[in-house]
C-alpha cells in the first residue's frame, strides 16, 4: 500500500503575517511525521517553498508538480523525492490532484484560489470525495467561507456545499481531521 498523500495549496509568495510561514513549515513537518506524502506546486519561494523545506528537513516524501512556464518564477524545486514538469496549469492541477487522498488549502492568492474552487467543483458535481480543509491562519480563510454561505443564501449553490469544506484553526487541529479522514 502507497503512504496517503496530502495536496497543499498555497501561496508563492510568504503573505504579510508572520503566522503563514510558521503554519506552512508547521505542517510540512507534521506531514512528514505522519509519514504522509507532501503533493505540492514544486515552487521554491513563499509558503511552497517553506511547506516543502519543512517536509524534506523533518524526512518527508515530496511530490512536487509546475509548469514549465513558472520553473523559473517560482524557482522549480529540483531536490524533491519526485519532480514532475506539465505543460499546463490546468494539467499541473489535474496532476496534483490524482496523486493525493486530502486537500489542504494554505492561504495564498488568485492561483490558490482557483486551486480551491476547481476541486470544491469537482467534489460539488460528485466527481471525487476527498476532504478539501481550508487551514485558517489568522482567520485567513473567513471572507471564503462567508462567500460560500453568501453563495448559498443567494440560491446559487445548495447547502450541501457547505460541508464539503472543512475548516482548522491550526496545525494540530487539521492533522486530527486528515487522520480521521485518511483512516476511513
Amino acid at each position: 500500500m502507497s503512504i496517503p498523500s496530502v495536496c497543499v495549496f498555497c501561496g508563492s509568495r510568504a503573505g504579510a503575517r508572520p503566522e503563514y510561514a510558521r503554519d506552512a513549515e508547521a505542517l510540512g513537518i507534521a506531514l512528514a511525521g505522519a509519514g504522509w506524502r507532501l503533493v505540492y506546486g514544486a515552487g521554491d519561494v513563499g509558503l511552497m517553498g517553506l511547506v516543502a523545506r519543512a517536509a524534506q528537513k523533518a524526512g518527508g516524501d515530496t511530490f512536487g508538480v509546475i509548469p514549465v512556464h513558472l520553473m523559473n518564477r517560482e524557482v522549480g524545486k529540483r531536490d524533491l523525492t519526485s519532480f514532475v514538469v506539465t505543460e499546463t496549469m490546468h494539467e499541473r492541477k489535474k496532476v496534483m490532484f490524482m496523486n493525493c487522498e486530502a486537500i489542504v488549502m494554505l492561504p495564498g492568492g488568485a492561483g490558490s484560489l482557483d486551486e480551491f474552487f476547481e476541486v470544491l467543483t469537482w467534489r460539488q458535481l460528485g466527481l471525487h470525495d476527498k476532504p478539501i480543509i481550508l487551514l485558517d491562519t489568522a482567520g485567513y480563510w473567513q471572507p471564503l467561507a462567508a462567500m460560500l454561505q453568501h453563495v448559498v443564501d443567494e440560491g446559487f449553490a445548495d447547502a450541501s456545499i457547505l460541508p464539503m469544506v472543512g475548516t482548522a484553526a491550526d496545525v494540530p487541529a487539521l492533522m486530527d481531521q486528515l487522520r480521521v479522514r485518511l483512516a476511513a
